[in-house]
């Protein structure tokens, strides 16, 4: 990279970057390159953030989820003059929109391009016709997109494994991480709190995080255990999978909705047990924040679930769409809370060995080629 040491990382969120890349951003810079990152219009906080990175942003309008072709156009063209002026050597793109995108418009360029596929997402869930035809129409994409790819890079095994068997990529091209990594001095092991068992659940207000069997499971736990608490933190979500706020607030008898927050370190602290829920993801973020922060985790055997519990040691799994098996796992650390400080410590072990965010980068810019 000597004669071009110009690296795109294109996202659609904004927080998306500083919050979850912000590391792997300040490592790339630190091997001196200038990181440009491309997303939807940022404020004037999250500008300053990424400037303190010593990163540059541009702007795309993205729409994070639909097909709404006009829309995609305009992403597309603006994706198009911002390579062109920047004309990195490098482009990273993760989630569905910018690798699709991003990567078809990168075929008018020389540049290495890689995708990181951070989950599957709705568009490869469920089987009725729609989501049949849609999984096809982003299949086909992503064929299109991925072909001249460098290398396309998971965060599990699952994913992957779709992927390949769907045509999408060649198995030469695929490699796995383990998720965005956690920064395990941020995230440092807190004590418990003193009085009562609180669950917590950390996730946009989506259906396919299991949301709804969380409600239904607390609400079972509650009629057992009523000094049982179960909070919720996380934003609305404009996905056709969203769940609506009113829904959200019927549940509140015996789920207290705390809205979204930037930093959950203090709902993790006022916690026990950490849970999701959910139907499918790439490895999530929230999940290893909390095991990082000693809580043991009650999630569903679900790909990108699955690789953050060792059963019985840091936590369970329970089938996906179960709350009566979420219910049992959690009248099991009710009466069995003198287990649950030993079982947190198992999660942080396992967050130093495997997700250390460190860790995660060093692998990402071995792949990328730039270490």
């Amino acid at each position: 990279m000597k004669d071009n040491n110009k690296i795109l990382v294109v996202g659609v969120e904004p927080d998306s970057l500083i919050y979850f890349r912000g590391n792997l951003l300040q490592v790339l810079v630190e091997f001196n390159l200038s990181v440009t990152t491309i997303s939807k219009p940022l404020n004037t906080s999250q500008k300053i953030k990424l400037e303190n990175f010593g990163v540059d942003s541009k702007n795309v309008e993205f729409s994070r989820s639909g097909l709404n072709p006009i829309s995609d156009i305009k992403t597309i063209v603006s994706l198009f003059f911002a390579y062109k002026k920047i004309r990195p050597k490098i482009i990273l793109c993760y989630t569905i929109k910018p690798v699709i995108w991003g990567g078809i418009v990168s075929k008018f360029f020389k540049q290495d391009f890689y995708a990181l596929i951070t989950g599957l997402g709705f568009s490869f869930q469920g089987d009725s016709f729609k989501r049949k035809v849609l999984t096809k129409l982003v299949t086909s994409l992503y064929k299109v997109a991925l072909k001249s790819s460098k290398a396309v890079i998971f965060q599990n095994e699952d994913n992957l494994n779709v992927f390949v068997d769907k045509g999408i990529v060649p198995r030469s091209k695929a490699h796995v991480v383990n998720g965005s990594g956690v920064d395990i001095e941020k995230y440092s092991v807190v004590d418990f709190p003193k009085m009562g068992i609180n669950f917590l659940c950390i996730s946009r207000l989506l259906s396919e995080k299991g949301l709804r069997e969380y409600a239904i499971a607390a609400k079972i736990v509650k009629d057992i255990y009523p000094a049982a608490r179960f909070s919720l933190v996380g934003p609305e979500d404009s996905s056709p999978d969203a769940i609506s706020l009113t829904e959200v607030n019927s549940w509140s008898d015996y789920i207290s909705y705390k809205g979204s927050s930037s930093d959950v370190r203090e709902y993790i602290k006022g916690s026990n047990v950490y849970v999701l829920p959910s139907y499918h993801e790439g490895l999530p973020r929230s999940t290893l924040e909390a095991m990082s922060m000693g809580r043991p985790i009650l999630t569903t055997d679900a790909a990108g679930c699955r690789e953050t519990v060792e059963e019985g040691v840091n936590g369970f799994k329970v089938k996906v769409k179960s709350p009566r098996g979420l219910a049992d796992k959690m009248i099991w650390f009710i009466e069995n809370r003198c287990q649950i400080e030993s079982m947190g410590l198992e999660s942080r072990r396992i967050v130093e060995d495997k997700f250390d965010v460190h860790k995660v980068n060093k692998e990402m810019l071995k792949i990328m080629g730039i270490t």
